[in-house]
């Protein structure tokens, strides 16, 4: 009988121990616990990322673009300088002038480092060849004495070729909505500069309202909508597959009703060469310009890697629908930014503003001072 009582109360003492111990364990303030704090568990081998990691990026409303931009969460800045982001356009010409420069006279080499390099750049054959007539006209003049004055004299044609300002930059009417309409083909980057457009308009002051006018995409209203959130811009959407015409109609409608300064409106990628849709063009653009709407912009939006094509595009698009300026987009990206020169010489249609980058302030006016630094020095 002595003998059970033992055994019992042996048991009880080492269940009171191990209480005491699991107690230990779970006080926070515990060595245990503190262990355990510095100590956690290595991840399981072929662990899946979390929900939220494998979901998409989601939307939110930005702050107003004081504080914050674009897609991509670039804090706007100052806007760049051309000289800081046109490498590749300036590498082409950079070995063309230093070899050019480091000759004791202009001879034929010469002139032939510099036709490459402005043909490299997509300058075009024909505003090639005129410079380098005008240059090797007045060498043989002796007006130009040596290579340092014929590079001199390349930088202030090329000015020249470039100095049209548009006055003003973008055009807003005296009363009622103003519209500025943007077109060009798919995959240009129209939507993303209405957003940043939007956005800076935005910041100046003004009121506007985004017309999602491809109606034919329904990522490009996705996208415009998007934008419109983050920017703090209202929006007018129309049924996919439906008239793109009454879209802009109704939101210039809306504009007048609620006083709203600007109108940017959007439009499907159309292929230059397609008449039935060029034609549908050239009515989105009538009905853009009815009272009480005010059609002071038709913009083209190009992009500078396509080079010489792009030079094709702005061609057809101006007759079509009277393109007053050239948003030369990824300008930053290609060795061809000499498609400028080629667009403002042969079309006499100024290039009004160039995209140098990604971030929401990188859009910016289109300064032929700068590009010609850039490009030359």
């Amino acid at each position: 009988m002595i003998a059970i009582w033992i055994l019992l109360a042996a048991g009880v003492a080492l269940l009171l121990a191990g209480s005491a111990f699991v107690v230990a364990r779970r006080r926070p303030g515990s060595r245990f616990a503190r262990r355990r704090r510095f100590e956690p568990l290595p991840p399981l081998a072929g662990r899946q990322p979390s929900p939220e990691q494998d979901s998409p990026p989601r939307l939110t409303t930005a702050p107003r673009p004081s504080q914050a931009g674009a897609p991509g969460d670039e804090a706007p800045g100052a806007p760049p300088r051309m000289v800081e982001r046109l490498s590749r356009t300036r590498g082409v010409f950079s070995s063309a002038v230093r070899a050019m420069r480091s000759r004791r006279s202009v001879d034929e080499g010469a002139w032939d480092d510099l036709e490459e390099a402005l043909l490299r750049a997509d300058v075009g054959v024909a505003t090639t060849a005129e410079l380098l007539a005008g240059l090797r006209e007045r060498v043989g003049a002796g007006e130009l004495v040596g290579p340092d004055s014929v590079v001199a004299a390349l930088s202030a044609e090329l000015r020249g070729l470039l100095g049209i300002p548009p006055d003003p930059l973008l055009a807003m009417a005296d009363e009622g909505p103003t519209v500025w309409l943007f077109v060009g083909v798919n995959g240009v980057g129209k939507t993303t500069t209405i957003g940043k457009l939007a956005m800076a308009q935005i910041s100046a002051g003004r009121s506007v309202l985004l017309a999602a006018g491809d109606t034919f995409r329904a990522a490009a209203a996705e996208q415009l909508a998007g934008w419109a959130e983050r920017v703090g811009a209202g929006i007018v959407r129309g049924a996919e597959g439906g008239d793109p015409s009454s879209v802009v109609f109704d939101a210039v409608q809306r504009a007048q009703a609620r006083g709203v300064d600007l109108v940017l409106a959007d439009t499907a990628g159309r292929l230059h060469t397609k008449v039935n849709l060029v034609e549908e063009l050239k009515k989105i653009a009538r009905v853009a310009g009815r009272p009480p709407g005010h059609l002071t912009e038709v913009l083209l939006v190009l992009d500078a890697t396509t080079g010489q094509n792009g030079l094709v595009q702005a061609r057809e698009f101006t007759e079509a629908v009277g393109v007053t300026g050239i948003v030369l987009t990824k300008l930053d990206g290609t060795a061809k930014g000499g498609i400028v020169v080629a667009i403002q010489r042969e079309l006499g249609v100024p290039v009004k503003l160039v995209g140098l980058g990604e971030g929401p302030a990188d859009l910016v006016p289109f300064d032929g001072d700068q590009f010609v630094e850039a490009l030359l020095g």
